[in-house]
């Protein structure tokens, strides 16, 4: 039996979605594309050859037996609730990062999976990387040593038109700016890779997107238990560069793969070491690689899960813990205090409600359009 896919939403991110699902044709098959803009979702069937039906209300398939898996390709602030809807009549969601836009939304999506028969799975295609999948081995077998220093650039470049979609660019619709929408791929690889943190201490800011409310820059030093990491988030780097250097006791690597090794001489100064490069670039090359990366390679992942062989490399509590940081970060810039982790069951930044009326106003938002055209890059 093959299932039957569900795709809400049909913008920029939803064709990754579908060329996963494609790259899986013989497990399942696209059945329903689902967008409040219809003339946009016949579109996309057409431009990709689909025969599948297309809708305006998702509740239309809430209870339909042909639909066994639903990617929710929609904006932060609509994740939660169709999430749970759907994980209500037992279907499996893959739901796009981040998670929710609060953290008190995300724990109801938890829920709403722990009552139900679908599996639920944030995606974090970032994880699904060669070079990242080795570098992860390699840390857990404790090869490299003791992890004690991370510096992690989550680099990227949009325009002042990137804000002028409907639901960019506010506390309101969007949750957050360029911490929460582009450097959550880092901060779950960060986590991923060291485990949970013990406190964060941030600051952001605006300084060329004046059409948004949310921040284009932030800074941010998180606390692990035996670690320290810097996080540096842009919206404004011509070069694009997402990339962690991590120093380890016995070699300093960087994500893409690269190792440097020193020893240290008689006086204390460093000669590099390059018997032991060859010896981790060795090991690294010996790794066995993936086959699929990015979203292909989560959705795989995602259905081999359904068919119970493999464990889901990325859970609904992971997306959680991810998001928890990002509020942890917002909350400190906020105070201008260090934030300890994890945050507690009633904190006043769980709920939406209360943290948006708190986060600064950068710019007032005064363009909005129901659609972009042009490439995106993820």
């Amino acid at each position: 039996m093959k299932y039957g896919v569900a795709l809400i939403g049909v913008g920029n991110i939803a064709k990754n979605h579908l060329e996963g699902y494609l790259n899986s044709k013989d497990k399942c098959e696209i059945k329903v594309l689902c967008d409040i803009f219809e003339d946009k979702a016949i579109e996309f069937k057409d431009y990709y050859n689909l025969s599948c039906e297309v809708i305006t209300d998702y509740k239309e398939i809430l209870d339909r037996d042909d639909i066994h898996i639903v990617s929710v390709c929609l904006p932060p602030s609509f994740h939660k609730q169709i999430t749970c809807d759907f994980l209500k009549h037992n279907k499996n969601v893959l739901c796009e990062k981040p998670m929710a836009d609060s953290l008190s939304e995300a724990r109801e999506m938890i829920k709403a999976k722990d009552n139900s028969k679908g599996l639920l799975s944030i995606i974090s295609q970032n994880r699904f990387n060669k070079s990242l999948m080795k570098i992860k081995k390699m840390l857990d077998d404790n090869i490299l040593g003791k992890v004690v220093y991370t510096r992690v650039n989550s680099m990227w470049y949009r325009g002042s038109n990137y804000y002028d979609l409907w639901w960019r660019g506010t506390w309101e619709k969007e949750g957050g700016g360029c911490t929460l929408n582009h450097s959550v791929h880092q901060i779950d690889i960060l986590l991923w890779l060291l485990g949970k943190p013990i406190s964060v201490y941030s600051v952001i800011k605006n300084y060329l997107h004046n059409n948004s409310e949310v921040e284009d820059t932030s800074l941010s030093i998180i606390d692990f238990e035996n670690s320290i990491a810097q996080l540096g988030v842009s919206l404004n780097d011509h070069d694009e560069k997402q990339e962690f250097f991590i120093q380890c006791e016995k070699a300093s690597i960087s994500i893409p793969w690269s190792v440097k090794c020193m020893k240290q001489q008689d006086n204390g100064f460093p000669e590099e070491d390059l018997a032991a490069e060859k010896k981790f670039n060795e090991i690294y090359n010996s790794l066995e690689e993936i086959t699929l990366e990015g979203h292909s390679a989560q959705i795989k992942n995602f259905l081999d899960a359904i068919d119970n062989k493999s464990e889901l490399i990325v859970s609904a509590e992971e997306g959680y813990n991810a998001l928890e940081v990002i509020t942890a970060i917002y909350k400190s810039s906020l105070y201008k205090q260090l934030i300890e982790l994890p945050l507690e069951y009633n904190d006043e930044f769980m709920n939406k409600e209360t943290f948006i009326k708190k986060m600064p106003r950068f710019y007032e938002k005064r363009k909005s359009v129901e659609n972009l055209t042009g490439k995106i890059s993820t």
